[in-house]
């Protein structure tokens, strides 16, 4: 569908952008705001969590016909996220003996509808992890650069969190953090006594009015279900939504993206070529400028296939970077059972979202064995109970103590099944790692020679290892997570994963935090974008997603994509005052 409130479709666009989650919604939010008349291309439907014909928000998981099981959506029936690792006609492989998981949604927001809303912004240090370490790659720019747009991005989007003063971990500009539930209190005491350090978590949710336009949390911890209250941040409720109002926004949803166009005498970006889903036709958008932000991997994917006599190694790939240096954040998790959180009167603990509280980095890493830093997200409480609640409780048998220090058959069948639900019930913690990867070259994405979609456009194959720098982090993860629980008086729930399970290291591409492979620096011997996002090789080429990152620190990458996003769009604003571009 198109769907373009007040304007109308345009011979020729000063702007198309391929993508509407955060940075893609960014990049129409302000260039729409000052006047610029843009497309934006959608592989997805189009999606509004305030409209009734959406809303999932406050259904019952019974309501489901999978109680909440994943087995149609692969977080959930009700939670907003269309697509998954496996599309049906989009395939994607991996080379033999490496593994990739590629995550994509299909949806106007893409991504910002069912993410976990950690708003974390990137430290000084983040910038410039070869200049400590010797090992990675700088970024072309620092955080102050990067600072006034975060705190743009703090007062536009809404984040609460409390300032604390840490030198990487940068304080921002914070709405009241909710207060900590029972389970967080106590994880909170225990870390402290370990000496792993809590504070209040920083959540992309709106725990006081803003503007007119967007509600306030409710409590309901259902955010991936995307707020029909505008509450949270989905790049479709507060940014896409309020582009189209403008009128000078064209959505075309279902367009999936086959490759960019040039002049084949100047070389600079003339248009798109999209396939029309609903159609299956092909269509082309012509602009001044084109923007990519349709994913880390979908944007190497279309420019390794926008290739032409100028371009042949793929549009603005003469460094041959682009695909290379891919990475996702590494992650590790474990699940403890604490006695003292038994047997409790039962009321509403959802809360906003996961969770109220997290660690961030605290170590040296010079003093480690392994050169990047992870913070930690903990999970736990009386939620809503769903098909998942307490399942395989009997996995647990005879190794689960209760308040008197005996261990007991848990689980069965009947009155006894239901008597050890009502005791277990929020008596259970989790952790889970999220650490910063080392980028390497030989980590990288490319077209598979002999794969083609279902519209006929040229699929990703996928090389990636983890290194033994990664693995270390894990280990490490798995020792801090048994510290916290010894600590709080609970244990572990099944045993610690070891050497043979890379300490529970999860597989590439599961923690949904891909970015780098088309990165920026000063070099385009070395990389294919310039400091502001724009390519070395094309003047009039510009990406706004992860994949521009030399690197992606500890933190979650989305407000960082959302702040250089915008620091992007600023730069196009001015040059197209100049004429530059």
């Amino acid at each position: 569908m198109s769907c373009n409130l007040n304007g109308k479709e345009l011979a020729t666009y000063d702007v198309i952008i391929i993508g509407s989650g955060a940075g893609g919604g960014m990049a129409a939010y302000q260039l729409t705001k000052a006047g610029a008349n843009v497309c934006l291309l959608e592989a997805g439907g189009y999606f509004d969590p305030a409209e009734p014909k959406y809303i999932t928000q406050l259904k019952w998981p019974y309501e489901s016909p999978r109680r909440g099981a994943n087995t149609v959506r692969p977080f959930g029936d009700f939670d907003a996220a269309w697509g998954g690792w496996q599309i049906d006609g989009e395939p994607y492989s991996a080379q033999p003996g490496t593994e990739f998981h590629w995550f994509r949604s299909q949806m106007l927001g893409g991504r910002t509808n069912h993410w976990g809303r950690i708003s974390l912004r990137f430290g000084p240090d983040d910038f410039r992890r070869y200049s400590l370490s010797g090992i990675g790659a700088d970024w072309p720019i620092g955080y102050d650069e990067m600072k006034p747009y975060y705190d743009r991005v703090d007062k536009l989007i809404g984040v609460f969190g409390t300032n604390v003063g840490l030198p990487n971990e940068p304080d921002g500009f914070f709405l009241p953090p909710p207060k900590p539930r029972l389970h967080e209190m106590l994880i909170t005491k225990a870390a402290r006594s370990v000496g792993v350090p809590v504070f209040p978590s920083r959540l992309a949710v709106l725990t006081k009015p803003i503007n007119e336009e967007r509600g306030t949390c409710f409590y309901c911890a259902q955010c991936g279900r995307a707020c029909s209250a505008y509450a949270d941040f989905s790049s479709s409720s507060a940014l896409v939504i309020p582009a189209l109002k403008t009128g000078k926004l064209t959505l075309i949803n279902n367009a999936m993206a086959r490759e960019v166009l040039t002049d084949p005498q100047s070389g600079l970006c003339t248009g798109v070529s999209y396939v029309d889903k609903t159609s299956l036709q092909e269509k082309t958008v012509k602009g001044k400028i084109v923007i990519l932000a349709a994913s880390t991997c979908q944007s190497a994917r279309l420019l390794l296939n926008s290739k032409s006599s100028q371009f042949q190694q793929g549009l603005a790939n003469g460094s041959g970077v682009i695909g290379k240096y891919l990475n996702d954040s590494t992650g590790a998790s474990m699940t403890g059972f604490v006695p003292a959180l038994m047997n409790r009167k039962r009321y509403n603990e959802d809360g906003a979202q996961s969770c109220h509280i997290y660690t961030p980095w605290w170590l040296d890493n010079k003093k480690l064995d392994f050169p990047r830093g992870y913070h930690i997200e903990y999970g736990g409480g009386m939620r809503m109970p769903d098909y998942n609640f307490m399942s395989g409780i009997e996995a647990y048998n005879g190794r689960i103590a209760d308040t008197s220090g005996k261990k007991k058959e848990a689980g069965g069948y009947g009155a006894g099944l239901k008597d050890d639900y009502l005791r277990y019930y929020g008596a259970f913690v989790s952790m889970a790692g999220r650490g910063e990867p080392v980028p390497l070259e030989s980590n990288y994405c490319e077209i598979d020679p002999n794969r083609v979609d279902q519209y006929g456009i040229p699929t990703l194959r996928f090389h990636y290892k983890w290194s033994d720098y990664e693995i270390k982090q894990a280990k490490h993860m798995q020792e801090t997570f048994d510290e916290i629980i010894h600590a709080m008086g609970g244990q572990r729930v099944s045993s610690a994963p070891g050497a043979d399970r890379n300490y529970g290291l999860e597989a590439p591409g599961k923690i949904i935090h891909e970015a780098g492979t088309v990165r920026m620096g000063k070099d385009p011997k070395t990389s294919a974008l310039n400091p502001f996002q724009q390519a070395h090789e094309v003047k009039n080429l510009f990406v706004v997603d992860a994949a521009a990152f030399p690197s992606q620190g500890d933190k979650n990458l989305t407000w960082t994509i959302l702040a250089t996003s915008m620091r992007t769009s600023d730069y196009i604003i001015d040059q197209l005052k100049k004429k530059t571009i």
